[in-house]
């Protein structure tokens, strides 16, 4: 029985309602297309939507190769905020930008292809 905005699981009814919205979407999904138990869904839906969401509200940077070595940008700019000879030198230093900045690293491997997204923490603390 798929879920809708007024019947789904308890452990969803604390979620702000645009989590718990995107939730009930890759939930239904999951149950559809896969053969997953009900509580395996849940749990998949349930970090998809936190995700998805965080996902929204943040901005997006991107280490990846440049002319002089490598470079972290904002998506959609064209400049600079850091460039490091390798790509080793720069990454710390923007892990510490982006979570400082409350958004996620898209890094990219020497060929420029994509390789992965770093999800850093809103309210990282240095603790």
């Amino acid at each position: 029985m798929p879920w809708s905005k007024n019947d789904y699981p308890d452990s969803w009814k604390n979620l702000d309602p645009d989590v718990r919205n995107k939730a009930i979407e890759i939930g239904n999904a999951l149950l559809r297309d896969e053969n997953y138990d009900e509580s395996r869904v849940i749990a998949i839906a349930t970090d998809k939507a936190k995700q998805s969401v965080q996902q929204d509200d943040q901005d997006t940077y991107q280490l990846k190769p440049h002319d002089n070595g490598w470079q972290l940008v904002k998506r959609g700019s064209d400049q600079a905020i850091y460039v490091e000879e390798t790509k080793n030198a720069l990454e710390e230093k923007a892990k510490s930008y982006v979570t400082s900045h409350g958004g996620q690293l898209e890094m990219y491997k020497e060929d420029g292809s994509f390789d992965e997204t770093l999800y850093e923490s809103k309210n990282s603390s240095g603790d």
